[in-house]
């Protein structure tokens, strides 16, 4: 044993014994780590969405909502590439990942004035949101093109969507209402321009139960603003409600033969017609074209005029063009008409039925309407606007026109409007007017207006009071007359017995003529007249 080992010190085990204050950070720490696990656990997908403009959007603070429920944050806000638009970068729940679909749509929620009215008032106190409608595909997207303006029609909505197809848009917008008997049963969801260029397709929405009663033979018609029109059928006013009459709508309506229990399936396709009256007219079938030359000016037609026949719109004028004839050295005017045969209705049945060469046989019938007096003429609709249009009809007694059966598009003769006729004669009138002697006239009535009053002062100054004269002479032989007619007038007495004279008289006679011999033997009272 070494000397040194009897002084060295002996080590004893060392118990660790920990404070109670160190409980306090490693609970903290234990809390942190399980927030942290929740909020990874809790966390979803990242996306991108791109915006025109970051109004009203705040990182850390803009909300992302669905069905106003909380999904999502906004996390940063930074410029795309170039500068051109906004990258909002969201970060959503891990319960609304399946929400972030390739066609699913997002906009900003914030307060908007339109003409369909005002939307977006909450977010005055609450501050603007990112709102979302989610789609129907089965693939998920992380970058999104957000929408500036709220869609009108949410995935989900009961209703069916609708294609209408129009000329131009009008005055119609994304909003604008659809109506059925006045009443908003719908709106027009979003339009693009045709891939032909030749048109604009509208989609609309019609919710349900209303769009039952869209049916496959359905007519729609433009019922935006106010339609006033001045043609040859006089001023015309028409208008649907007065919502539509600043925002614009569509209307549709059911002729009146077709069943409303087959509703159209979603998406068909109609066409949208000018107004109410087009949209309901009977199906026109397949169109006529016909060429008219008149030899007049035809101030006040115009593209769209009407064709009548027998009080019938069968037609419209379709084109107006300039002539000339060499031969002549006139110019004419070119008239090209459409009509629709089918508009006659059962009186077609009467003609014969078009066989292998159906258009030869149309232009047989027609060559023998016009062999028998059929015409075109011009005439005025509507005296006050000058408005023109196409009548046919058949005239008596009409001279002769050629018609050519191989000429595309077929002619019909024209004549002269009435109207023309009347200042024809006119001017007829006029100049013979102008051709009278009317100085010559005046002269003579001057002179003979002289003497007739020369004549009239004579009768004023002599006759008058000889006749005056006259009438007082006769009433004086009248009054006297009157008084010897009086009741106690000798006059009147010595009447009276004359009068009783004859009546004795009168009864001799007639006792002599049936007695004779009364006159020297008395009257008979017994006597008895022979038969």
């Amino acid at each position: 044993m070494n000397k040194y080992d009897a002084l060295s010190p002996e080590v004893l085990p060392r118990h660790l014994r920990l404070s109670m204050i160190w409980l306090v950070p490693a609970i903290a720490a234990l809390i942190g780590l399980s927030l942290l696990i929740q909020l990874w656990a809790a966390s979803g997908p990242e996306i991108s969405i791109t915006f025109q403009t970051a109004s009203g959007l705040q990182a850390g603070k803009t909300e992302v909502k669905y069905k106003d429920v909380t999904i999502g944050l906004v996390k940063s806000i930074v410029l795309s590439p170039g500068s051109q638009h906004v990258l909002v970068t969201v970060s959503l729940m891990k319960n609304a990942e399946d929400l972030a679909r390739t066609d699913t749509r997002f906009w900003v929620v914030r307060p908007r004035i339109g003409l369909g009215g005002v939307s977006g008032i909450d977010t005055l106190i609450s501050g603007a949101y990112i709102s979302l409608d989610t789609g129907a595909s089965e693939k998920y997207g992380s970058t999104f093109k957000g929408l500036e303006t709220p869609p009108t029609v949410i995935n989900g909505m009961p209703g069916k969507q609708f294609e209408v197809l129009a000329d131009d848009l009008g005055s119609l917008d994304i909003g604008s209402a659809v109506y059925y008997r006045r009443i908003p049963v719908g709106r027009v969801s979003s339009y693009a321009l045709r891939p032909d260029g030749q048109g604009v397709s509208v989609n609309i929405f019609i919710d349900a139960p209303y769009d039952l009663f869209v049916t496959p033979a359905s007519r729609f018609w433009n019922a935006s603003g106010i339609d006033l029109s001045l043609n040859s059928e006089g001023l015309q006013l028409k208008t649907q409600t007065m919502a539509s009459v600043i925002t614009g709508g569509i209307a549709f309506a059911n002729p009146p033969t077709i069943n409303a229990n087959q509703s159209a399936p979603s998406h068909s396709a109609f066409k949208l017609a000018d107004d109410q009256t087009s949209a309901m007219a009977p199906l026109d079938g397949t169109p006529q074209i016909l060429q008219l030359r008149f030899q007049q000016s035809l101030r006040g037609m115009q593209i769209g005029a009407p064709v009548e026949f027998s009080s019938v719109k069968l037609g419209k004028v379709t084109a107006i063009a300039l002539d000339f004839e060499p031969s002549g050295s006139r110019f004419i005017s070119l008239v090209t008409i459409e009509i629709y045969p089918n508009r006659l209705g059962s009186v077609l049945e009467k003609f014969p039925k078009p066989e292998k060469e159906g258009q030869k046989q149309a232009a047989g019938i027609l060559r023998d309407l016009v062999q028998h007096g059929l015409r075109a003429q011009a005439r005025a609709g509507n005296l006050l606007t000058g408005q023109l249009y196409i009548s046919l009809d058949f005239v008596p007694n009409a001279a002769p026109a050629p018609f050519d059966l191989n000429a595309r598009p077929l002619r019909i003769p024209t004549l002269n409007s009435g109207f023309e006729h009347l200042q024809e004669q006119v001017a007829t009138l006029i100049g013979k007017v102008s051709k009278m002697p009317i100085e010559s006239i005046g002269n003579n009535l001057n002179a003979t207006l002289g003497n007739l009053n020369q004549t009239l002062i004579q009768v004023n100054g002599q006759v008058l009071p000889q006749t005056t004269q006259t009438l007082r002479q006769l009433d004086k032989t009248m009054g006297s007359a009157q008084n010897l007619l009086a009741a106690d007038s000798p006059l009147l007495q010595t009447l009276t017995e004359l009068q009783r004279t004859l009546y004795s008289l009168r009864t001799l006679t007639g006792l002599l003529t049936r007695q004779p011999q009364a006159l020297l033997t008395g009257r008979n009272e017994h006597y008895k007249e022979q038969p």
